[in-house]
């Protein structure tokens, strides 16, 4: 062979390599909630996303808290969270560009079918968590410092109830993300606030079912930030932003909206939110 012709075959191997690492390259860390990983949500619509814009997602599923942290640590380009009060501070502190609302769903309080507290069809949290408080029946909590453990520390402080005096052998801290205290809750025959996407999507023992739901003060919504890149160098700002394009325009809403399980939807397109 020609000595032009091995240069040829060599520069061509040499432009395949450098293309294969390149596209290898092409990724994104998300500091994502848990429940957007359990749900199984990621699963359905990153493929989507990939097949659009050829940027593979690495999802860090932790709760709101960690997620915020790992941000502010530069070891993520886009944080997934669902915790309003909480990613105002992340954006006022400099450590996310803009928050921009996705989706949303709602808190459920999930409890045992026997019902000890005696909760069931009520459409106040407030009133369910004073009868589960003062019969000291078992309550799991996430006790993580996620979305979820935020808010369910919240609505105990709406309630009227000071935790850290009324707690005791009856209220469990798990420190898990929420498959993992759902799973906990259903062996302890335990009551629990879950969003309602990980219930759905979760392989409910027979003894738990959902008890309160509707109250307006379990709205749930989704955010998505893009770490700063003035604070943290290494984002990769324009794959990251593609991401978030993606997830509020039309097309992305929709593959969220489309999402089900058991014909249930899970998640609602929120893309004005926030934004």
């Amino acid at each position: 062979m020609a000595l032009t012709g091995k240069l040829l075959i060599a520069a061509t191997l040499l432009l395949s390599l450098t293309t294969n690492a390149a596209a290898a390259d092409k990724f994104i860390t998300v500091a994502s909630t848990t429940s957007a990983e359990n749900s199984g949500l990621f699963r359905e619509i990153l493929p989507q996303f990939k097949q659009k814009t050829g940027i593979a997602v690495r999802v860090v599923a932790q709760g709101t808290g960690q997620a915020l942290d790992t941000g502010r640590r530069c070891d993520a380009d886009v944080v997934f969270v669902h915790d309003p009060a909480s990613e105002e501070k992340f954006v006022a502190e400099g450590h996310g560009v803009k928050r921009h609302g996705v989706m949303y769903n709602d808190f459920v309080l999930v409890g045992p079918k026997s019902d000890p507290a005696g909760v069931a069809g009520g459409k106040d949290i407030t009133i369910a968590l004073k009868k589960i408080a003062n019969t000291k029946t078992p309550f799991a909590s996430r006790g993580d410092n996620s979305g979820t453990h935020k808010a369910e520390r919240r609505l105990w402080q709406a309630a009227g109830i000071d935790l850290e005096k009324a707690k005791g052998p009856w209220y469990r801290e798990m420190g898990s993300g929420m498959g993992a205290t759902l799973n906990t809750a259903a062996q302890m025959n335990a009551y629990l606030l879950t969003d309602r996407g990980t219930w759905l999507s979760f392989k409910n023992p027979v003894e738990l079912a959902i008890l309160v739901e509707g109250d307006t003060r379990l709205f749930n919504p989704y955010s998505v930030i893009l770490v700063n890149p003035t604070k943290c160098p290494n984002v990769k700002k324009d794959l990251g932003q593609a991401f978030i394009d993606w997830l509020v325009s039309p097309e992305g809403q929709k593959a969220i909206g489309a999402y089900q399980i058991g014909g249930k939807q899970l998640f609602f397109p929120n893309t004005n939110a926030n934004s």
